[in-house]
């Protein structure tokens, strides 16, 4: 064997190994990307699971909106029908049962919507909510600061902690009456 054969045997021999780390190096970078997949795929899976968990529980939660929406009216129905008994038809034995009934009607209602998570949003006196208040009227109201709740026309109620039904208010405005008082102060 002469130089030239062992040059050749030896570039042969290293062309070899090139050859066999290339394909080593190439399945191992295939390798970390499909990893790198994998993990990206698992995360996704993990991100929907979560979401899908989510939506199952605000679903759970809000599902008798309509429900409690459409029960609403009926409960404005009844405080207006006790409200529109007179003071002398609650004090006649023979109505007082009449009356009772109903009041007692109204209080079971608002415990089957306290245990429903349904809530009275507690409007007067309050600041103009825009998120919880609809303001239908202003009115000049002596001695309230203007934007504030003076008038409730129609309760407003939460379901948890989301709007069901915003209440109907009339609010203070700055007018004469507010000009008034900061004129004397």
């Amino acid at each position: 064997m002469n130089e030239d054969d062992t040059t050749n045997i030896d570039t042969n021999e290293t062309a070899a190994d090139a050859a066999d780390e290339n394909p080593f190096a190439r399945l191992e970078g295939e390798l970390e990307r499909l990893k790198n997949e994998v993990l990206y795929a698992q995360a996704e899976t993990q991100n929907v699971r979560r979401r899908l968990e989510k939506e199952k529980q605000d679903a759970q939660a809000y599902a008798t909106t309509g429900f409690a929406r459409d029960l609403l009216s009926v409960s404005d129905n009844l405080a207006r029908a006790l409200a529109a008994i007179p003071d002398s038809l609650r004090e006649d034995e023979k109505m007082k049962p009449l009356v009772t009934g109903i009041e007692m009607t109204g209080k079971e209602l608002e415990t089957v919507f306290g245990r429903h998570g349904i809530s009275k949003i507690e409007a007067m006196g309050a600041k103009l909510d825009p998120n919880r208040h609809q303001a239908i009227m202003e009115m000049e109201q002596d001695g309230a600061e203007p934007g504030t709740v003076v008038h409730e026309m129609q309760a407003g109620y939460m379901i948890k902690d989301r709007l069901l039904r915003p209440a109907m208010v009339g609010v203070a405005k700055a007018g004469a009456a507010g000009t008034k008082v900061d004129a004397q102060a």
